[in-house]
């Protein structure tokens, strides 16, 4: 076949462009990941190496850029290695095998190499099937006569050498290349797959015909022949390929899945999306079509004896009797035991239909199998059957949620006749209706209650009617899953405008005390606060700020000072100063009034209770007095003596700064609101009243009368920033590796390592996540929707709309008496493929070990 040079040079100039904001991108994303894992860390060391690692990209990105593009354009223009790889295989197999020969090296020369080896396979993990399309493409246009991916110039191995060429050449701490390459490889993967689409979508305008595996039937030879070290039985017809052009003529081979050492291999292949493309488009052989004949014939045979709807389930046998029913709903929700839950499990035919009866779901997935006309079919057949029973188990949904997603498995097996891989697109509408449904339910935390009623009631009527109407392509779940985000929808929209008014009062309260720690700090450098008592300039730097920065926020009319509250301030620095006052008793006579309804006024305006001002109102009186006496003292003597009087009063004085700082550094500083919006915010709903409240849900373990809280708590504990200073966008997270919070700790610990392990659970939490709250008396399931910005007030909201707002110090005593539990909400979906995929990977291992051995015995005989 011809070269075609002209189109080749075309594809290498745009992949050379399109890397330099490509590697760009790159490193915009490791410095964000690098970023925010600086904000987890805890140790001073580890933080230390993680920002000279986003750091060091930072500073090198914008020349990165343009070196990047100019040496792949000569590595692009290099000769093409002489030894060529035959296979697909071969490739796999350089990627995961480490090093082609053995010598010695040193430890900086083994740590590169290492690098690079990581860096490729994270990369291939992510191109590897558009890279194959690539490889055969540009094949054909070199005029190669075979496959040959490694004489491809666009081959990853060329963009991942030339990345850590270019990163090492500036370095001087190895540490901070391997730390970012860590946090580049996936995206460079994604970018090199959007440069090798370009690239195809060249080549094949340019009509380059693609060179493609062969495939040939091996015929029965004396030794077992080895297909990815599975042995394949004597006389037994293998899948083979070898390189060359692709072959109208070429014999088709169909696959025998009878074979499981065959059909394990192949099933990790599926998932893992590793060059299993060509193998999945086989068709099937006969071998396989009577075995599902047979397996049919005996479901058949088996399922005559008993009518299909009663053959495994009775009213008796599926659901709970009532009295189960009663003594479970009578437990607190969060010690509920959960029933066990599978892909086969018999659930009701009263809310199911026929499909309650797991006969039937198993009938309609043999009929598939049997009507499958390619290997990909009968995989993803497969994978949905292990991924409804990975969810069906797990732990955290609620029963009824899991017995959904099995009875949903018919629709799910439909969909994966026409769409074998829907799985593995998380954007897929297929996989977004389970995880939706998932994560909504994580929004109650009791299958008995009224609002869960309403939500299984929903969820029954859309999966049912899937399961009735035929899946020719994805829009049925699309449409599902849009009619269950409108209602649902519909009902978040009845208490999103209470919680906007909750919310607003919070951030206003928030603001306001930002602003008032500005007011208190310009009122601190006073040069007149000399000699003012500790019980004025406390006034001065809580309430009165307060009252000031209330009044700038509402004021509509850019005053410098609105409603006059700060030309109180110099009236009355000077009203408490007895050295002056007494001198001038008229002018303090005639000031007071004034004063005093202005005061007044202020703490009306922020909503302030008269009750709350009291005490500061009664020391200032008693400051006042010695003037307002002066009238009635016929002496000089008596006014010395008057003198003294006042001086007994105020206290020892101290700097204006000082005081501020002891009062910022107080335990806790206040955040002020109403009372109307402390009972709006739920600040009260989680303070149990008597440790007896706690004893019927609190383990024995932990002593009831550790939880006994006093009062309300309207404080924050401190202002300075914390790790979980920024908001989320609601993303759900993982709590695998926090502290275990659920297990009571001896009553000992509870004041050392309890408060430890409770402010790490927090520190994690962001908004968006659900937990599980203890108040009044019930378990509701709650979820963060607002942390203040330095993270020391957070407001929680369960079911109706109804809130619970607390400090940072109530959010961690509730966690370490075990009274507010994070509920893990990570990808359900996404968790259950894992596990699958897991599981075929052991499983394939398994059979290739044994496929070997019995090879070996083979060959030594």
């Amino acid at each position: 076949m011809p070269a075609q040079p002209d189109i080749l040079l075309t594809c290498y100039q745009a992949a050379a462009s399109a890397a330099k904001p490509a590697l760009e991108r790159c490193i915009d994303h490791a410095i964000t990941e690098l970023q925010t894992l600086e904000t987890r860390t805890l140790k001073v060391a580890e933080r230390d190496v993680i920002a000279s690692s986003w750091r060091y990209l930072l500073a090198h990105k914008a020349t990165w850029g343009e070196r990047y593009c100019t040496e792949l354009l000569a590595e692009f223009s290099q000769p093409a290695p002489l030894k060529t790889t035959s296979t697909a295989v071969a490739r796999a197999h350089a990627s995961s095998s480490g090093f082609g020969t053995f010598g010695l090296v040193d430890d900086a020369e083994l740590k590169r190499k290492i690098d690079a080896q990581r860096l490729l396979e994270d990369v291939l993990s992510v191109t590897d099937h558009t890279l194959t399309e690539l490889d055969a493409l540009v094949s054909s246009a070199l005029g190669l006569e075979h496959f040959s991916p490694d004489r491809n110039p666009l081959r990853p191995e060329i963009f991942t050498l030339t990345l850590q060429r270019l990163m090492g050449a500036s370095v001087e701490d190895a540490t901070n290349t391997a730390l970012s390459i860590k946090y580049i490889a996936k995206p460079l993967g994604r970018e090199l797959t959007l440069i090798y689409r370009q690239a195809i979508k060249a080549l094949t305008q340019a009509n380059i015909p693609a060179a493609a595996y062969q495939y040939r039937v091996q015929p029965s030879a004396p030794a077992a022949p080895r297909l990815n070290g599975s042995v394949v039985q004597q006389g037994e017809p293998a899948i083979g390929f070898e390189g060359g052009a692709s072959d109208a003529n070429r014999p088709q081979v169909l696959a025998d899945l009878s074979n499981q050492g065959v059909k394990a291999g192949l099933l990790n292949d599926f998932l893992s999306n590793s060059n299993s493309n060509a193998i999945a488009e086989q068709g099937l052989a006969a071998p396989y079509y009577d075995n599902i004949e047979e397996e049919l014939a005996a479901f058949k045979a088996a399922s005559g004896h008993t009518p299909l709807s009663n053959a495994d389930s009775s009213s008796d046998a599926v659901a709970f009797s009532q009295s189960e029913q009663a003594r479970l709903a009578r437990m607190p929700a969060v010690d509920r035991p959960a029933r066990v839950v599978n892909a086969s499990s018999p659930l009701s035919e009263q809310v199911w239909g026929p499909y309650g009866t797991s006969r039937a779901r198993t009938l309609v997935r043999t009929q598939l199998k049997k009507e499958a006309t390619k290997v990909s079919q009968v995989l993803g057949l497969e994978v949905v059957r292990e991924l409804v029973n990975q969810v069906a188990q797990d732990p955290r949904l609620l029963s009824p949620v899991r017995e959904a997603i099995v009875a949903l498995e018919p629709s799910l097996l439909r969909l994966a006749m026409v769409d074998p891989r829907f799985f593995s697109d998380e954007r897929h509408a297929g996989r977004q209706l389970m995880e939706r449904v998932a994560q909504r339910s994580f929004k109650y935390n009791d299958e008995f209650s009224p609002e869960f009623s309403e939500f299984f009631k929903a969820l029954t009527q859309s999966f049912n009617q899937l399961n009735a109407s035929k899946v020719q392509d994805f829009q049925p779940f699309r449409a599902a899953l849009a009619e269950l985000e409108k209602r649902w929808n519909e009902q978040d929209q009845q208490t999103l405008d209470k919680r906007q008014q909750v919310l607003q009062a919070l951030r206003f309260a928030e603001e306001r005390q930002a602003k008032a720690d500005e007011i208190a700090f310009d009122l601190s450098t006073r040069s007149d606060l000399d000699k003012v008592p500790g019980v004025v300039l406390d006034f001065l730097f809580g309430p009165w700020a307060l009252a000031m920065a209330n009044a700038r926020l509402v004021d509509t009319r850019n005053q410098v000072d609105p409603e006059g509250f700060g030309s109180v301030v110099p009236d009355l620095v000077w009203s408490v100063k007895s050295d002056v006052t007494l001198k001038q008793p008229a002018k303090l006579i005639d000031m007071i009034p004034g004063l005093l309804e202005k005061l007044h006024d202020g703490l009306r305006l922020l909503g302030q209770d008269p009750n709350e001002s009291e005490a500061f109102f009664e020391a200032l009186l008693k400051l006042h007095r010695p003037v307002l006496k002066l009238r009635r003292l016929k002496s000089q003597r008596d006014a010395e003596e008057s003198g003294q009087l006042t001086q007994d009063l105020q206290e020892v004085a101290v700097s204006p700064a000082e005081r501020l700082e002891k009062l910022r550094a107080q335990a806790e500083a206040p955040l002020w609101m109403g009372r109307d919006d402390l009972d709006a915010a739920g600040f009260e709903d989680t303070q149990p009243t008597h440790a007896a409240e706690l004893a019927e849900t609190v383990e024995p373990t932990i002593e009831t009368g550790t939880h006994t809280h006093t009062g309300t708590q309207t404080e924050i504990d401190d202002h300075q920033p914390a790790s979980t200073k920024e908001e989320s966008t609601g993303e759900p997270i993982s709590l695998a590796d926090l502290p275990d919070a659920t297990v009571p700790l001896p009553a000992e610990h509870h004041s050392e390592q309890a408060k430890e392990q409770a402010a790490i659970v927090l520190s994690r939490l962001r908004t968006g996540c659900w937990v599980d709250l203890y108040s009044k008396r019930q378990w509701l399931r709650a979820q963060l929707v607002w942390a203040s910005s330095h993270a020391t007030l957070f407001m929680f909201i369960s079911h109706g709309g109804r809130p619970h707002s607390m400090t940072k110090r109530s959010c961690e005593k509730l966690i370490a008496q075990r009274l507010l539990r994070p509920v893990d909400t990570q990808g359900v979906v996404a968790q259950a493929l894992d596990a699958v995929a897991e599981a075929a990977a052991a499983q394939s291992r398994a059979t290739n070990a044994q496929s070997n051995r019995a090879g070996d015995q083979l060959e030594m005989v």
